[in-house]
C-alpha cells in the first residue's frame, strides 16, 4: 500500500512545487512594474503633446503616389517584357521547327524548280554580256575616238571574260547541287544519301547550309555584276562622249554663241539647183527659239536655204523664211547629249519639200517655193546666217571688214556637226536610211555639191575641226 502511493505524493509535490514558482515569478514582475511607476511622481510627470504623424504632409503624399506609380508601371513594363519574350521565343521554336520540316519535306521540288530559274538568269546574263561585248566592239571599229580608249575598252573586256567565266562555274556548281541535292528520293549518292543516315533534324540542317552557301554565292556574283556595270557605264559614258556616228572621223565644233564663230563653205559647184537634198548630224548643246544650222543666200535674198532648231523643232526654208518646213519633236529639250541625223530636201517641180529625223521623214509639205530656182554666186556658212551686208570677192570668199557684223549671237548654234553633205537631187527614203545608221558608214557617201572631208570649209573665230 505504501508503494502505490509514493508516487502519488511525489506528484502531488511537484506540482504544488510548480505553482509556487509560477506565482513568485508574477509577484517579482508585479513588483517590479509598481516600484518603476513609483519613481515617476505626478508633479514631475510631462504634459502629452500630440506630435504629427509621419509623413503627413501634403507633398509626402504626392511624391509617394509618384513613387508607387512609378513602380507600378515598371513592374508592369517587365512582366509585358517577359510575357512578350516568353510567346516570341515559343513562336520563333514552333516557327523554325516548320521551316525545318517544310524544308525536309519539299527541298526537292521547290530546289529543282529554283535552281532551273538560277540557271535561266545566268543564261541571260551571258548573253546580255556577250551583246555588250559586240557593241563595244563595233564601237571601237567604227570611231576613231573609241580607239584612243582601247585600253579601257580592253580592260573592260577582260573583266567582262572573267565575269563570263564566273558565270558559267556557277552555272555548273548549280547544275550539281540540282542533280545530287535536290534529286527526287531515294536516287543519286548526293544529299539523299547524308539525309538518309541521319534524322530528320540533321538533314534539313545540311540541307539548309547547302543553300546558305550557294545563296552567298550568288550574293557574291551579283556584287561583282554591280562592279562590272558601274565600270562599263562609265567607259560608255566616256566613249559617247567622243564617239563621232557612221564613221565620221572628225567633226566641227562651235563651243559658243558668237557672230564670229561659224564655218564658210565653198561648194564644188554652182548652186545654180532646182532640187536638193542636204544631209547632216548635229549634238545641240542648246537650242534657241532659233538656232542656224547651215544657211544659204546672196545679195538679193540671204534665206535662200536655211536648216535651223528652234527648241524641240527642225524647220527649213527655200526662197524665203515665208517658205517654212517644220518637224516638231525632234531634239530634245534644252539639248541632247546624242547625236541627231536631219536632212533636207526639195524640188521645184510641185514644191515638195520634206524634213527627217534619225532616218524617218517626219513631215512633208507640197507648193513650197515651186519653180522657184537656186540662184548662183551667194554665200554659203554653217552655224550662221548672213544679213546681206557685203557682197562676195572673187572664189566666193566674203572677206570684207567687218563681215562678221552682219551675224547675230543669239542666232548662232553651238555644239558639234559632222557629216555635212549636199547633192542636186533629192535623195531616196532608203538612201537617206542608210546615212541615218549610226554604226554605218554614212559618212563615206559624199554629196556632188558639198562633201564632207572634201569640200572647203573654213571655220572662223572659236570653230574648229576635232577628233
Amino acid at each position: 500500500m505504501l508503494l502505490w502511493s509514493l508516487p502519488r505524493t511525489v506528484c502531488v509535490l511537484s506540482v504544488c512545487v510548480c505553482l509556487a514558482l509560477t506565482y513568485e515569478d508574477d509577484d517579482i514582475e508585479i513588483n517590479y512594474a509598481d516600484t518603476y511607476y513609483n519613481e515617476i511622481t505626478e508633479e514631475d510627470s510631462p504634459v502629452p503633446t500630440s506630435s504629427p504623424p509621419p509623413c503627413g504632409s501634403p507633398d509626402l503624399n504626392k511624391w509617394d503616389k509618384m513613387f508607387s506609380m512609378l513602380e507600378n508601371s515598371q513592374m508592369r513594363e517587365n512582366m509585358l517584357l517577359q510575357y512578350a519574350d516568353d510567346i516570341i521565343k515559343v513562336e520563333i521554336g514552333s516557327l523554325r521547327g516548320e521551316m525545318l520540316r517544310f524544308i525536309a519535306q519539299y527541298g526537292g521540288s521547290c530546289g529543282a524548280a529554283v535552281e532551273t530559274a538560277g540557271r535561266r538568269m545566268v543564261l541571260q546574263l551571258e548573253n546580255r554580256l556577250r551583246e555588250s561585248l559586240e557593241r563595244i566592239r563595233l564601237k571601237e571599229q567604227n570611231s576613231a575616238a573609241a580607239r584612243n580608249s582601247i585600253g579601257n575598252s580592253n580592260h573592260l573586256e577582260a573583266t567582262l571574260q572573267q565575269l563570263i567565266s564566273t558565270v558559267q562555274t556557277q552555272a555548273n556548281r548549280l547544275a550539281k547541287l540540282e542533280t545530287s541535292c535536290f534529286s527526287s528520293p531515294g536516287t543519286g549518292m548526293g544529299m539523299n544519301s547524308k539525309r538518309s543516315l541521319l534524322p530528320e533534324g540533321g538533314a534539313a540542317e545540311i540541307l539548309e547550309q547547302e543553300v546558305a552557301s550557294h545563296q552567298a554565292a550568288l550574293n557574291g556574283l551579283q556584287a561583282a555584276l554591280l562592279q562590272v556595270r558601274v565600270g562599263l557605264a562609265e567607259v560608255l559614258s566616256s566613249s559617247q562622249q567622243r564617239y563621232l556616228p557612221a564613221g565620221c572621223e572628225m567633226a566641227l565644233l562651235f563651243p559658243m554663241r558668237s557672230r564670229r564663230i561659224y564655218t564658210a563653205v565653198a561648194p564644188e559647184v554652182p548652186l545654180a539647183l532646182s532640187a536638193f537634198t542636204v544631209c547632216m548630224w548635229v549634238k545641240p548643246t542648246a537650242a534657241s527659239s532659233k538656232t542656224v544650222l547651215l544657211s544659204y543666200g546672196d545679195r538679193h535674198n540671204s534665206f535662200e536655204i536655211q536648216l535651223l532648231l528652234a527648241h524641240t523643232s527642225a524647220l527649213i526654208t527655200i526662197g524665203g523664211e515665208a517658205h517654212l518646213v517644220e518637224a516638231r519633236g525632234v531634239v530634245k529639250s534644252g539639248g541632247t547629249e546624242d547625236w541627231i541625223h536631219l536632212c533636207g530636201t526639195w524640188s521645184s517641180e510641185q514644191g515638195l519639200a520634206s524634213l527627217w529625223a534619225d532616218g524617218k521623214k517626219v513631215v512633208t509639205t507640197t507648193g513650197v517655193a515651186e519653180g522657184h530656182v537656186l540662184p548662183d554666186g551667194g554665200s554659203f556658212q554653217l552655224g550662221q546666217e548672213r544679213s546681206g551686208c557685203c557682197l562676195p570677192n572673187q572664189g566666193n570668199e566674203y572677206r570684207v571688214p567687218g563681215f562678221e557684223a552682219g551675224f547675230e549671237p543669239k542666232l548662232a548654234f553651238t555644239g558639234k556637226m559632222t557629216g555635212v553633205n549636199m547633192w542636186s537631187r533629192v535623195l531616196s527614203g532608203e538612201e537617206i536610211s542608210q546615212l541615218a545608221l549610226r554604226e554605218g558608214r554614212g559618212c563615206g557617201q559624199r554629196g556632188n555639191i558639198v562633201a564632207w572631208g572634201v569640200t572647203e570649209m573654213v571655220p572662223h573665230g572659236g570653230a574648229q575641226f576635232v577628233n
